[in-house]
């Protein structure tokens, strides 16, 4: 019985597989939360910045699987990036998590929930775009060099937003980070990602 390596061509479906998996639990929560939402909308006073969020995060979700496919071009896949991998999409999975709980009973509206949980959500939102800087170095250096100074200022700036969030309970900000963020994913995804290659 002859035994042959697998290509990366072999792999990376494999891979992707058990990614999607869990990128689809996340998009399933967000899913019914929102349909929770529309079943039962005098259930608990609506906030729509917890609602922007939702729709910022279901966005990153989709955008996550569209470019996750430049993973195909490793060539060496090794148990520990196929781990960080699957750690970078459970992170994104809690982020669904975070923002409809299994339960609401213990709060009186998503504002109050959404403000209660807010270090959680930030610090999980933060961690996700560091964990993207990692992602894009693993699809190699023309793949980094290719989003330039702003990938480098975008970074660190979203992550200093994001600690601010967590410090700062102020509603005029929360609504000004989550505008500026939904506003800045959907131009970057149109200028950098709009081809898958």
């Amino acid at each position: 019985m002859s035994t042959e390596i697998a290509s990366q061509h072999d792999i990376f479906p494999h891979i992707r597989i058990v990614m999607g998996m869990v990128i689809g639990l996340g998009v399933t929560r967000l899913l019914s939360g929102t349909a929770r939402i529309v079943q039962h909308p005098g259930q608990y006073r609506l906030y729509a910045v917890h609602l922007a969020w939702v729709a910022s995060v279901l966005l990153m979700l989709v955008h996550f699987w569209w470019w996750e496919f430049g993973l195909y071009a490793i060539e060496n896949w090794t148990f520990g990036k196929y781990l960080f991998i699957i750690f970078y999409a459970i992170t994104l999975f809690l982020l669904c998590a975070l923002l409809f709980p299994d339960s609401m009973l213990d709060y009186t509206s998503y504002e109050d929930y959404f403000y209660s949980r807010r270090a959680w959500f930030f610090g999980l939102l933060a961690a996700t775009y560091l964990l993207d800087v990692i992602d894009t170095l693993l699809k190699g250096p023309a793949h980094f060099a290719r989003f330039g100074n702003e990938y480098l200022i975008r970074t660190p700036v979203f992550v200093a937003l994001c600690i601010v969030a967590i410090l700062v309970r102020d509603k005029r900000f929360h609504i000004a980070f989550v505008t500026a963020a939904l506003i800045y994913q959907i131009s970057f995804i149109l200028r950098l990602f709009d081809t898958i290659v």
